[in-house]
């Protein structure tokens, strides 16, 4: 077999186990909160993950560093929720929630995800 042959398959292999290991095995880092957390909005949400507590009101305090329009807006559509996000501004939104499991937000274009773990 020619080296050139070699280095396809070689380099389709590790293409083929980053891309599994990327999509399926990554492990999403979640930031237990009991009380507030501040979301840092640049580039995506970080921390991306947070649990809140069962039926207690927890503020969410959304900073907005990034210019990208995309990012002008967050939408937490299980809460009912939709905000506007001023640039360099700490926008807080206080969630109470009434039942347990994973709920989904989102930047206004739903290019941006992040995700509330409730316990």
């Amino acid at each position: 077999m020619a080296l050139d042959k070699i280095l396809v398959a070689l380099f389709s292999i590790i293409g083929i186990a980053f891309t599994y290991w990327f999509f399926l095995m990554k492990k999403e880092k979640e930031v237990v909160v009991s009380d507030s957390v501040d979301i840092n909005v640049e580039g995506g949400y970080n921390p991306e993950v947070i649990s809140i507590p069962f039926g207690k009101t927890t503020k969410l305090n959304f900073i907005r560093k990034d210019s990208n329009s995309c990012l002008e807006e967050v939408v937490l559509g299980d809460f009912k929720v939709r905000r506007y996000l001023p640039l360099n501004e700490k926008i807080t939104i206080e969630l109470t929630p009434e039942k347990k499991g994973e709920f989904g937000y989102s930047c206004g274009m739903n290019m941006f995800h992040g995700k509330i773990v409730v316990k």
